[in-house]
């Protein structure tokens, strides 16, 4: 059965995109609302037989997207780009609707960076890929960057559209053709992307999309013996089912996955900033891997910090993210919602105190509608190791604890299984160097939070993930790196 849906004005399919066409599926799922958990859409259910659809459409235009000159590509994504800005308010009411982020912030941020995703690899492809030739005892050595094959994209659920881009732009400016499964709690902007691409030109089969659970059709995917490239963002178990689904072929996998960041900070920070970038961190209710959660205070300004946190963040608006004065929206589920809850109340349990929230917003709801919202909470006295100071809670839960030396800072901060990014406020630059060399981290922000360059290399380290994507690092896990090396002195001349 085929789905369309009007989804806050704008008309959603919700049905694949395989081969340039809407393919439906003889069963569908819910999407919910995280608003007020009404369902707004009927998604259809992938399985295998989609899954080999899909990878077969793809398998097919691979040949002729892969011989399209770079300058073609980087013009048909540039045109995806132009759509993109021209449907920036269509898609953020639509995401805003779906997964429960702010509006505001997919008006000014998210979305416009969906464009520019697709714009950066774009020019990258023609301007900045290359290596200089080199000379080995008179032979030259050239390197290229040839297109792999069909790349199986899955995307998460937090920034739906904006992560699945990050990943779709590389591998198309690349030359791969692409399958993209997104994350069922949030689907509808990659149906809309489906339409953009296909408005731009993009030949049939270029880009598909498999909408369903991804135990459905994740293993259908990934195990496919026609798929050249994974890329996964989500969680540590479900990269693990990849990784094994994918040995059997020996598929190359990047997997960006979960977070647990430390924020630290000394004495002799700026306090003001690091107030305000720390609060910063219940961001799209706290559903954000990079976010530096585990706030680790020099004790000598513990108590200013934790006043002025306290004020700052009491000022947090929650409430409808369609609001563009809201600050704080939902979670995206009943089933994650109860999830952050028990973290918190075991922790509660266990002898940790909230310093602010600590239960759900019960006062956020109309009566009688569904209520996701999750109060902002601080928590403070938390056992040393227990799971809320070291598993990925994933909601808008931070915790605060104190350090008196550097080496207490680096062994509290590199504490848990994951590496994925860091934050360390000091107004010493020696000692930024110095304990910023001892973090393990991917990304390491210095006295800033989420500045992110394209062109900067971005994935974790430990549980935090496998590779590096983002500037040239993108076009060398879709591409098969290849070096030619000649000896010129043995050419025949007539």
């Amino acid at each position: 059965m085929h789905t369309t849906k009007e989804v806050a004005g704008v008309s959603v399919s919700g049905d694949h995109w395989i081969g340039g066409q809407r393919v439906a599926s003889s069963s569908a799922f819910e999407d919910v609302s995280p608003i007020d958990e009404t369902v707004i859409a009927h998604i259809a259910r992938g399985g295998p037989v989609e899954a080999a659809m899909a990878i077969a459409a793809a398998e097919q235009a691979f040949p002729q997207w892969a011989a399209t000159p770079p300058a073609e590509r980087a013009r048909l994504l540039h045109r995806v780009a132009d759509l993109v800005e021209e449907r920036i308010e269509q898609l953020a009411i639509v995401e805003t609707t779906d997964n429960g982020a702010l509006l505001r912030s997919h008006l000014r941020g998210v979305m416009p960076r969906v464009a520019h995703n697709f714009r950066f690899f774009a020019d990258y492809l023609v301007n900045d890929l290359h290596h200089p030739e080199f000379d080995t005892r008179g032979h030259t050595n050239r390197v290229s960057w040839d297109p792999s094959g069909v790349a199986v994209l899955i995307t998460p659920w937090n920034a739906p559209l904006m992560l699945a881009t990050w990943k779709v732009a590389p591998a198309l400016a690349a030359g791969c053709t692409v399958v993209l499964k997104p994350a069922e709690w949030s689907p509808l902007t990659a149906s809309l992307l489906a339409d953009i691409t296909a408005e731009a030109g993009l030949p049939p089969g270029v880009f598909n999309v498999v909408q369903g659970y991804g135990e459905d059709v994740g293993d259908a995917l990934t195990g496919d013996p026609h798929v050249s490239r994974i890329s996964f963002t989500g969680s540590v178990p479900t990269a693990r089912l990849i990784a094994m689904s994918a040995a059997a072929n020996l598929t190359p996998c990047s997997f960006e996955l979960g977070g647990k960041s430390p924020f630290i900070v000394f004495a002799d920070a700026d306090m003001d900033s690091a107030v305000a970038n720390a609060v910063e961190q219940y961001d799209n209710a706290g559903q954000v891997c990079l976010a530096g959660v585990r706030l680790l205070v020099q004790s000598s300004v513990h108590d200013e910090f934790v006043a002025r946190f306290v004020a700052r963040a009491s000022a947090l608006r929650q409430g409808d993210p369609r609001d563009l004065a809201t600050d704080v929206g939902p979670q995206i589920s009943r089933e994650h919602f109860d999830r952050i809850d028990g973290f918190v109340q075991r922790a509660l349990a266990s002898g940790a105190e909230a310093v602010i929230g600590g239960g759900p917003n019960v006062d956020v709801a109309a009566p009688g509608r569904g209520n996701l919202y999750y109060q902002p909470t601080l928590l403070t006295g938390a056992r040393p190791g227990s799971e809320v100071l070291t598993d990925e809670v994933f909601g808008p839960v931070l915790t605060i604890s104190t350090f008196d030396t550097e080496d207490e800072a680096v062994a509290l901060a590199n504490g848990t299984e994951f590496g994925l990014a860091g934050v360390l406020f000091t107004g010493d630059p020696d000692r930024a160097t110095r304990v910023g060399a001892r973090l393990v981290a991917g990304t390491l922000w210095v006295n800033c939070f989420f500045v992110r360059d394209l062109r900067a290399p971005f994935g974790g380290s430990r549980h935090s993930g496998v590779g590096r994507e983002g500037g040239s690092w993108s076009f060398d896990f879709y591409c098969d790196v290849k070096n030619t090396c000649t000896n010129n002195d043995r050419w025949i001349t007539p």
